[in-house]
């Protein structure tokens, strides 16, 4: 116990970061135990930081989960880079992760460069290695231990949760002791309001394909709570009259689909019943829009 009576635990903050699409936001899922952040196969599906609340007896480990680090043109996209990055300036730890496809770390090399500006211990997730043979493994982690020094060097399944209980060991000799940061019964900061616009988001990026998904943004108009009901009115931007009704689909049918996989889930996940409504409407080049993409967050 501290001076004040609380009880001293070991609690900070931790980066997440790495490449798009090599299984961030599954980890942070999988360590919470349950689901705040989006996920799909495609990458760059991330473009906000999402904060992650992990509680133990003895520690909390707050967790951002930050956009994928890649080489970016659109202002939307370095926007994305610009928030990844800036979250290894007042972080105790930073976990850099890539997955088992990324057999030479010639792709990551320029990222190094923000971890050693940071000067933080770094922990090297290796993702995906149970689909990798041991023999193969071992020549990756070598070549790796060569671009930086690594604090550690993981070897992880995200997805199967295995290895997460050495990354959770080696997180716990790197925190301090301290105060917990935020009360033990939240997994997060995020708003109801704004998972909710990431769930359908998520629902756009499954369920259509090609450039649909980068081009739309969701924005939660209304966000009602009532005694047995939440109420919820978004609208779905698009940048063109032909991805609105790629959105809409025949007779309504594709934005009926993404409203009840949404309904559904958010149902599940805020345990009341949900009313959605949706609309899509087209705001020309809004990717490329300063002024909007500050009202997003996103700049």
């Amino acid at each position: 116990m501290d001076y004040h009576g609380e009880k001293q635990v070991k609690s900070g903050f931790v980066a997440l970061i790495g490449p798009p699409n090599v299984g961030k936001s599954t980890l942070l899922n999988a360590l919470l135990g349950q689901k705040i952040s989006i996920v799909s196969p495609k990458p760059q599906t991330t473009r906000n930081k999402i904060l992650g609340i992990v509680n133990g007896d003895d520690y909390q480990i707050v967790i951002i989960d930050t956009p994928g680090i890649h080489t970016a043109r659109s202002p939307l996209n370095q926007g994305m880079v610009k928030m990844a990055v800036s979250s290894l300036a007042d972080v105790d730890v930073i976990i850099f992760m890539i997955d088992i496809s990324f057999p030479l770390p010639g792709k990551i090399i320029a990222a190094t460069d923000h971890l050693q500006n940071a000067g933080k211990p770094v922990i090297l997730l290796v993702n995906k290695a149970d689909l990798a043979e041991r023999e193969k493994l071992l020549p990756i982690l070598d070549a790796y231990r060569n671009v930086f020094p690594f604090h550690a060097m993981i070897p992880i399944s995200a997805l199967q949760q295995d290895g997460t209980d050495i990354l959770l060991k080696e997180l716990l000799q790197l925190l301090p002791i301290g105060p917990r940061l935020y009360p033990e019964d939240i997994p997060t900061d995020s708003t109801e309001r704004f998972i909710a616009a990431e769930i359908i988001r998520e629902k756009i990026f499954l369920l259509t394909t090609q450039e649909i998904p980068y081009s739309c943004a969701v924005v939660v108009d209304s966000f009602q709570e009532e005694e047995k009901k939440i109420t919820i009115h978004a609208t779905i931007f698009v940048e063109r009259k032909s991805q609105k009704g790629i959105i809409i689909g025949k007779q309504g049918s594709m934005l009926k689909q993404i409203g009840q996989s949404a309904r559904l889930e958010l149902k599940e996940l805020l345990g009341i019943n949900i009313v959605l409504k949706l609309w899509v409407k087209i705001r020309k080049d809004w990717s490329t829009d300063e002024f909007f993409l500050r009202e997003l967050g996103l700049s």
